[in-house]
């Protein structure tokens, strides 16, 4: 069997492999750490978090975990998506049409409306983990997400530098689910520019390239970071260039959408569920509304006695599971259940083991992810898509794969 590496990074490496059930290929991330057990694997957060968010349209499927007892590997097969939208811009010399910018950007941010309604936010938004497949786009990579219910501070050093929000390089780990959104912004910029928005080399080059372009803020959202700052930080008053002289041709509608991503403030940025309803879609929006009418209408035709889409039914079974007490499920979290699929991986003989078996974690009413003991440890945090550019020794949050023994 032939195997192809089609993506690497710090904790895991990405094969392409294939079913010796269907025929079909999919992509096998295995982990770099050793586990010791079943149990440990599934309570990876990354784990839980493609259990609770399945199924989507654009978030990445987890079809079955592999857990090698003789190795301690753990491997993830999921869907196998044509490449991602860093790959998809790269080298190019015209911008993407704008239907096909809107497209995707619809797309993403349902794929962030549908992970904060669930309770999870990503930490990690940028090109690479944003995945296209037949125009359809999907955001993977779940391994940096945390329960939005969870109390800062947070690891501060968590997103990609290029991608990550003020209030990240402000304050000692005070920042939400809102990161995504401004992560997001810049993903839009880059997809209509071709360029990264801000490029910083490091920290305080960071910040300084965001100053450039948006200015310096008021001094009242500076005073709320510094409560929440070890050290002091006083930025000469700046006026930015703005976004629309970097992108003089982008329409007002996506600019409009741009900034409001973009907002300094954490507490003015727009939310991904009105993002949604922003002008920016409205094409997009008519469109759905006119494919659920008809299929309203052929599922009347056909007999059918109720007119209830499929998208409104997983919005009330959502809405549902959130609503019901703190229980301890023995069900998978999601409506239909994923048959196994037999897997060939390399690193020899592997127990396989389908999504449905996995044991249900536990849900609140508030839809919070199970609470998962954390652990530091040093990692060298590369600078996108530049290996030679390595921040020294960034401490990161990762799941301790052994509660008793405190961690790997």
């Amino acid at each position: 069997m032939d195997f192809t590496k089609i993506g690497e990074g710090t904790f895991s490496e990405v094969m392409k492999t294939q079913s010796l059930k269907d025929g079909k290929f999919y992509a096998c991330k295995t982990m770099k750490q050793t586990i010791n057990s079943l149990e440990q694997a599934n309570n990876l957060r990354e784990v839980q978090a493609m259990k609770r968010l399945s199924p989507h349209t654009n978030i990445i499927q987890l079809h079955e975990l592999i857990f090698d007892k003789e190795t301690g590997t753990v491997s993830l097969i999921c869907e196998l998506m044509e490449m991602n939208i860093y790959e998809l811009i790269q080298g190019r010399q015209i911008p993407l049409p704008d239907h096909t910018v809107r497209h995707y950007m619809y797309q993403l941010c349902k794929s962030l409306e549908h992970m904060h309604s669930c309770g999870i936010f990503h930490r990690d938004v940028k090109p690479e983990n944003i995945l296209i497949k037949q125009n359809v786009l999907k955001l993977g990579d779940f391994g940096s997400c945390r329960s939005v219910y969870s109390k800062p501070p947070h690891t501060e050093y968590i997103s990609t530098r290029w991608y990550r929000a003020p209030e990240c390089l402000l304050t000692d780990g005070y920042y939400s689910l809102k990161m995504d959104i401004w992560s997001a912004g810049c993903v839009f910029y880059e997809i209509m520019s071709l360029n990264p928005l801000f490029p910083g080399s490091n920290e305080l080059d960071q910040v300084t390239k965001i100053h450039n372009v948006l200015g310096t803020p008021d001094q009242s959202l500076l005073k709320k970071f510094k409560q929440s700052r070890a050290m002091h930080f006083n930025f000469p008053p700046k006026k930015g260039t703005g976004i629309s002289r970097l992108i003089p041709n982008c329409p007002a509608p996506a600019l409009s959408l741009l900034y409001q991503m973009l907002a300094y403030d954490p507490d003015e940025r727009i939310s991904a569920e009105t993002a949604l309803r922003h002008t920016f879609f409205r094409e997009i929006r008519l469109a759905e509304k006119k494919a659920d009418t008809l299929h309203r209408a052929s599922g009347t035709m056909d007999g059918v006695e109720s007119s209830v889409t499929h998208s409104s039914l997983e919005h009330i079974w959502r809405s549902s599971r959130l609503a019901e007490p703190l229980v301890r499920r023995n069900v998978p979290h999601y409506p239909t259940e994923l048959h196994k699929i037999n897997m060939v991986v390399p690193g020899g003989p592997q127990i396989s083991f389908p999504v449905s078996t996995m044991p249900a974690f536990t849900v609140t009413h508030r839809g919070t992810l199970p609470a998962i003991t954390t652990k530091k440890c040093q990692s060298h945090l590369a600078k996108p898509r530049d290996e030679s550019h390595r921040t020294a020794f960034k401490t990161y949050h990762m799941p301790a794969l052994d509660r008793k023994h405190g961690g790997y």
